[in-house]
């Protein structure tokens, strides 16, 4: 990181026996933009992330086929020229199927984030500032879903809630509220006692206010990275539950529900696997290299500068 600097004047001249000049930082932001640029693991995860959106956007336009078009006098043909990842057991096109499968794998994740996000900080908020009884139940009925592996917990969602890709959103995107609410309720016992915050009550601030506008900000980093990394967590998630049968239903195509029908081909055509295996393998790290690089610009004493 850049510095400015500043010459230290004649009244200061003990200072300037000890040092030359003083050093003032830059911005916070260019600082953290100029950490997170400096490390080539999160840009490349940047760039794929990126990349990946402009499939799911763009998907339909350069799909060479239709993903769900069915033609068996077609199937198992190896990748070439004419399919480039090949067909599955149904004459479908691999390469056209993973395409699709990224738009539904991305909104999977983000929407599932999202509702556990919002939901995680409303009770992390609660619980950390106003402590006590309100405290004692919302953690404790956190730690009860803690202790139940997040996929065994998904998959007792959809068997409640039924099949299907909203179904999947809200039941991936509930069992990782216990995460946000603990990291936000951590995060404003660390900070609620600060001068500011008692500042803010002091002149008559609500409660809420003092939440949204004086504690969150300070500890939104934490939360951001926990919400890149999670992202990775609810596509690997999505494809559990499809590969399980239990997630998005046939004929949508998906990571995980193209795995697991394929999986009993490994032998006979084991491209039908290792390009959706790929496909999940390169977005969960891709949001990885994203969220460990967050977390290095975003935390002063770990930036790379």
């Amino acid at each position: 990181m850049s510095m400015k600097k500043v010459p230290v004047t004649e009244g200061n001249a003990p200072a300037q026996a000890a040092v030359e000049e003083i050093e003032a930082p830059e911005s916070q932001w260019k600082a953290m933009w100029e950490s997170l640029w400096g490390n080539k693991a999160a840009v490349v995860g940047l760039f794929v992330i990126a990349f990946l959106a402009l499939v799911a956007i763009f998907g339909p336009l350069i799909m060479p086929y239709d993903p769900n078009l069915q033609n068996l006098s077609e199937s198992f043909q190896w990748p070439s020229s004419e399919h480039w990842f090949g067909t599955d057991q149904l004459g479908r096109d691999i390469f056209s199927r993973i395409i699709a499968g990224t738009r539904i794998s991305l909104t999977v994740g983000l929407s599932a984030v999202a509702i556990s996000l919002t939901i995680g900080i409303i009770l992390g908020a609660i619980a950390g500032y106003r402590g006590g009884m309100a405290d004692t139940i919302i953690m404790r009925f956190m730690d009860m879903m803690l202790a139940i592996p997040s996929i065994l917990l998904a998959i007792a969602f959809m068997a409640a809630l039924g099949k299907g890709i909203d179904k999947a959103i809200i039941a991936i995107g509930l069992v990782s509220i216990p995460e946000y609410a603990r990291i936000v309720r951590g995060c404003i016992l660390s900070v609620k006692e600060n001068d500011y915050v008692q500042a803010a009550r002091v002149i008559g601030n609500k409660d809420g206010r003092i939440i949204l506008h004086h504690i969150l900000p300070n500890v939104i980093s934490s939360i951001v990275v926990r919400a890149t990394l999670g992202i990775s967590t609810a596509v690997l998630d999505t494809a559990a539950l499809g590969f399980l049968g239990l997630g998005v239903q046939p004929p949508a195509a998906e990571w995980g529900d193209m795995l697991g029908r394929a999986r009993g081909f490994i032998f006979q055509a084991p491209y039908t696997l290792i390009f959706p295996g790929i496909a999940i393998t390169i977005t969960v790290l891709a949001f990885n290299l994203l969220g460990d690089g967050l977390r290095d610009a975003l935390d002063p004493k770990s930036r790379k500068v």
